[in-house]
């Protein structure tokens, strides 16, 4: 279903945008650009290509790569405000998805098409740059993440994962933990019974409480 979307609100998200031309800039938030979708679409899939540069204007994707084996890691989350660096380099290097997304919440989003992405990329400085910034910080996350995969122990990323929720009360499965680890559902089940044995947190069906921060904090740590 398209809509129309609110464009100070556009541009309050992509400060990028606010130097267009009126009338460019209402080319590009046309309400046949705007996408909603429920949660749980798959938003891109691997080897499909390219269709356009989504920028996110409510909800989360996940971007995530499947291993041969059906395991999943979780590359990074795309928030309002930012976009999918994985969407950018098949559109600069005219390949194919490698990854796919998966709207964790409802999404509403502007889709700017490959021509578009391709002129403001050449003629509007401020667009280049928010893009080659995204690659820079997202670079950033995944050389964390390489690093947290290849040197730290499970738990530890466990610990740090629960805490990067910021809340005491997760609701969340044993086999999304391990998507996001990249890890199997068993060995996750058996560290959350251990943090539990220590009081870190309790659990229950689909949830989880924080009962010791303070002790999950020193597991996390390097």
């Amino acid at each position: 279903m398209n809509a129309t979307v609110d464009r100070s609100n556009v541009l309050k998200l992509y400060p990028a945008l606010a130097g267009l031309p009126a009338a460019r800039l209402a080319e590009l938030i046309r309400p046949e650009a705007v996408m909603h979708l429920p949660a749980g679409t798959q938003v891109f899939a691997e080897h499909q290509p390219c269709q356009g540069f989504p920028l996110l204007i409510d909800g989360s994707i996940k971007v995530v790569k499947l291993a041969a084996s059906g395991r999943e890691l979780m590359l990074y989350r795309v928030a309002p405000g930012g976009s999918c660096i994985i969407s950018s380099s098949c559109l600069l290097g005219h390949s194919d998805y490698n990854a796919r997304g998966i709207a964790e919440t409802p999404l509403t989003l502007l889709a700017l098409p490959v021509a578009s992405f391709a002129t403001l990329m050449v003629e509007h400085a401020p667009f280049r740059d928010f893009v080659f910034h995204l690659f820079a910080d997202r670079i950033g996350e995944l050389m964390q993440l390489v690093e947290e995969v290849a040197f730290s122990r499970l738990d530890q990323r466990l610990a740090k994962l629960i805490l990067a929720r910021n809340a005491d009360s997760l609701s969340v499965t044993h086999q999304q933990l391990a998507d996001e680890l990249g890890s199997v559902r068993e060995i996750v089940s058996r560290l959350l019974k251990g943090f539990a044995a220590q009081g870190l947190v309790s659990l229950a069906r689909e949830q989880l409480t924080v009962t010791d921060r303070a002790g999950l904090q020193k597991l996390a740590a390097p």
